[in-house]
């Protein structure tokens, strides 16, 4: 891949919907003081995604089939020599097929099937069959068709979604002043922005931001070295610049216009949540047409999370079992792309960040152990 092409295929697996859906579902629980505490883990989450980036190209390798692989369980390895290293990459392996692969792609499906159901009247298991039979067709075709489609939906989906918002921005662009006033506010003190008659505290602004936000951008994570690893560059610091911007473009500009819109247009505190959420403040510029901007946009955003995901999780796959189990894998996704389009959207997310904590762990303990090596390197680049 090129750098570009690296990028583009993470973005897509960060802008997700976790910046429509999550974004709102975090709002609805935790007020706009959540988005507040998705900044300053994007902050900081920056930092972390460079070192990901940067150990995935200085330990990427080459598989039986003289293909470039890397990731956490590569590095992990070279952290932790013998039986510990090898137990901890497998353990960050299996987490990761489970909670991308599985269990996050029921998410983006579900979310999927939603916003249909309600733009179009559609059943939502349909609709995932559909994706699931478009996704199948991707995942046949290797990284390369994988890089050639993030490409070129990436920069278009990002131009659709971020437009609408700056319209329905600029509509209400007398509130922008108050809105970020009230996300400041009850970051810290929501009772005195009204939140406590809704039950809303520091604690649950805290919770659902750092949970969400870590869902969106997925620094630390682990997920996105894999597309990383495969750039072409001539440093390691190179790539880790690039992995710095996805994160900067998943939560700093996407993720904080589906936040503003929410917020600006007041319906924050309406009663419903997720994808719901989003097509109600659509709905107050575009009318009855928001329903169904957001549902085309979510489709754009969620079909090419499902496919980087799939991507991450298909790279374990091959270091866990080789890849002649890779065909097993994609049918198991796909079935699991269907199932997730018919399920309680809270049972998903549920299910989803239970397994997001798992491979989170191993990562960072790689993470921290390489710290000195992320630091040389960073070095070599500057002398």
């Amino acid at each position: 891949m090129s750098s570009f092409q690296a990028l583009a295929t993470a973005v897509a697996a960060q802008v997700g919907t976790g910046n429509i859906a999550g974004a709102a579902t975090a709002i609805a629980a935790g007020g706009p003081g959540a988005i507040f505490w998705m900044w300053l883990s994007a902050f900081f989450g920056m930092a972390t995604n460079y070192s990901e980036a940067v150990l995935a190209q200085r330990y990427k390798t080459t598989n039986e089939r003289g293909e470039t692989v890397g990731g956490p369980a590569y590095y992990i390895r070279a952290a932790f020599t013998g039986t510990f290293g090898k137990l901890l990459a497998a353990f960050f392996s299996v987490a990761i097929i489970l909670a991308l692969g599985f269990m996050g792609n029921m998410v983006q499906s579900n979310s999927i099937g939603a916003a249909f159901s309600t733009a179009f009247g559609l059943s939502p298991v349909l609709v995932g069959i559909v994706v699931a039979v478009i996704s199948a067709a991707i995942f046949l075709g290797g990284a390369k068709r994988i890089a050639w489609v993030m490409e070129k939906l990436v920069p278009l989906m990002a131009l659709l979604y971020v437009g609408g918002c700056l319209v329905i921005i600029f509509a209400n662009i007398t509130a922008l002043p108050g809105a970020f006033k009230t996300i400041f506010v009850m970051a810290f003190d929501p009772q005195s922005a009204g939140g406590g008659a809704l039950g809303i505290t520091v604690r649950e602004a805290m919770r659902y931001g750092v949970a969400r936000g870590l869902f969106s951008n997925e620094a630390g994570m682990g997920s996105t070295p894999h597309a990383h690893a495969l750039a072409k560059v001539d440093h390691p610091d190179d790539q880790g610049m690039m992995a710095m911007m996805g994160v900067f473009i998943d939560t700093f500009v996407v993720l904080t216009c589906t936040a503003l819109v929410i917020v600006i247009t007041g319906v924050w505190n309406c009663g419903s949540t997720g994808t719901e959420l989003a097509q109600i403040a659509f709905d107050t510029v575009f009318g009855s047409f928001g329903n169904i901007y957001i549902a085309v946009c979510l489709f754009f955003f969620a079909f090419s999370t499902i496919i980087g995901w799939y991507f991450f999780g298909e790279a374990n796959v091959k270091a866990l079992f080789g890849a002649k189990y890779v065909k097993i894998y994609a049918a198991v996704v796909v079935v699991f792309i269907v199932i997730g389009s018919g399920l309680k959207v809270n049972l998903v997310w549920n299910m989803s960040d239970m397994f997001n904590g798992l491979m989170v762990l191993p990562n960072l303990i790689g993470l921290l152990a390489l710290s000195g090596v992320v630091v040389a390197i960073a070095k070599s680049k500057k002398d």
